[in-house]
C-alpha cells in the first residue's frame, strides 16, 4: 500500500502560465503541487499534490477533521493554492479533503465530468466571488433620553426606559434589513449569481454585532467597480448596521449550479446559481458528472474567512465549513 495520496484542489482550465504557477506553489502538507490531464479534453486539468496516506485515508482524516489546528492549516493550505491558480486561469474549487487512491482514480473522474467541467469553467470565465454580510450592532443605538421630572414613580418610569431601550433595538435590526434589501437591489443590478450562506455566530461572525447576512456574489471582473460601491454604501445613513465587502475569491459558491438550477447566467433572482445552502457546497448537481469520488464538493471549499471558519473552506473564509467540507464526502478518502 503506498504512503501516500491524491489530493485535489481544483479543476482548472488550461491557460499560459498555469503549469508555472501550480508548480511554484507548496500545498497541502508542504508537498509540490502539480496539473494532471485527462484523456477527453485538453484543456480541462486537475491541480494536485500527494499527501501522506497516514492523515489522508479515510478512517485517519475522520479523526483529523476533530482537529481544529491541523484543520485549518490544511484549510489555509488548500485555500493559497486555488486563489494562486485563481489569479492564472478560471478554477473550480473542490471540496476541502477530496483525495483519490491515485492519479488513475482522479484522472478517470476528470475524464468522467469533463464536459460539464468545461462548461462550467466557461461560464465562470472572466468572473470572481465577493462575500458581502451585514452586521446589526444593537448596543449602536441611541441611548434612551434622560428620565424627565414626570411625575412617574420609579418603577413606572424604569419600565418607560426600558421600552425606549427595546425600541432603539429594534429600529436597528429594521435598519439591517434594509440595508440587506439595499445589497440585493445593487445583486442584481452587477451580479451574475448570488449564493445564500448561513450567518456566523459567536467567534465565528469575527466582528462586533450579530450577522444577519452571508451572502457570496458571482461579479464580472469588469463590473466590480460599481458593485462595491454601491453595496459597501447599503448602510449609509442607518443606525448600528455595517456592510463588510470580501474578495475577489476565486468562485467557491458557485462551482456548480445549484439544484434544480440553471446557468450562472440566470441566476441574478438568486436562483441561477444561488441558493447553494450554505458552504456545503451543494455539490449534487455535479455529482453525476464529477463522480463520487470527489471531484464533487468545489462548493464546499468556499473559504475566505478562514477557516469558517477553517472550517469555511469558502476560500478566504477560509475552509467555507472546511468542516462542512468534511472530507470523504467531498472525495472518496480511500
Amino acid at each position: 500500500m503506498s504512503d501516500s495520496v491524491l489530493y485535489a484542489y481544483a479543476v482548472v482550465r488550461a491557460a499560459d502560465g498555469v503549469g508555472a504557477a501550480a508548480g511554484a506553489l507548496a500545498g497541502v502538507a508542504g508537498g509540490p503541487v502539480r496539473l494532471t490531464a485527462g484523456s477527453r479534453d485538453p484543456a480541462v486539468l486537475l491541480a494536485v499534490g500527494d499527501v501522506p496516506a497516514a492523515d489522508f485515508r479515510e478512517e485517519a482524516l475522520r479523526r483529523r477533521l476533530e482537529e481544529l489546528e491541523w484543520l485549518e492549516t490544511v484549510a489555509r493550505a488548500h485555500h493559497s493554492v486555488v486563489e494562486a491558480l485563481a489569479a492564472v486561469t478560471t478554477v473550480l474549487p473542490l471540496r476541502l479533503a477530496t483525495v483519490y487512491v491515485d492519479e488513475a482514480g482522479a484522472r478517470a473522474a476528470l475524464d468522467e465530468g469533463a464536459r460539464a467541467f468545461a462548461e462550467r469553467l466557461s461560464l465562470l470565465a472572466g468572473h470572481r466571488e465577493w462575500g458581502v454580510k451585514v452586521y446589526a450592532d444593537p448596543s449602536a443605538a441611541p441611548p434612551p433620553p434622560a428620565p424627565a421630572a414626570d411625575g412617574l414613580s420609579p418603577g413606572r418610569s424604569y419600565l418607560r426606559q426600558r421600552r425606549e431601550q427595546r425600541s432603539g433595538r429594534e429600529e436597528v435590526y429594521r435598519d439591517a434589513r434594509t440595508a440587506a434589501g439595499r445589497v440585493e437591489e445593487a445583486a442584481l443590478r452587477y451580479a451574475a449569481g448570488r449564493a445564500r450562506h448561513r450567518v456566523q455566530q459567536g467567534t465565528l461572525a469575527g466582528a462586533a454585532g450579530e450577522n444577519v447576512l452571508n451572502d457570496a456574489f458571482l461579479v464580472a471582473d469588469d463590473r466590480t467597480e460599481g458593485f462595491r460601491a454601491d453595496v459597501a454604501g447599503a448602510a449609509r445613513g442607518l443606525t448600528g448596521v455595517r456592510v463588510e465587502v470580501t474578495g475577489p475569491w476565486a468562485p467557491y459558491s458557485f462551482a456548480v449550479p445549484a439544484e434544480g438550477t440553471g446557468d450562472a447566467e440566470d441566476a441574478q433572482d438568486t436562483q441561477g446559481t444561488g441558493d447553494t445552502q450554505g458552504t456545503q457546497g451543494t455539490q449534487d448537481d455535479a455529482e453525476g458528472a464529477q463522480g463520487t469520488q470527489g471531484a464533487g464538493g468545489a462548493g464546499s471549499a468556499r473559504g475566505p474567512d478562514g477557516a469558517r471558519d477553517a472550517a469555511d473552506a469558502r476560500g478566504p473564509e477560509g475552509a467555507r465549513d472546511a468542516a462542512d467540507a468534511r472530507g470523504p464526502e467531498g472525495g472518496s478518502a480511500p
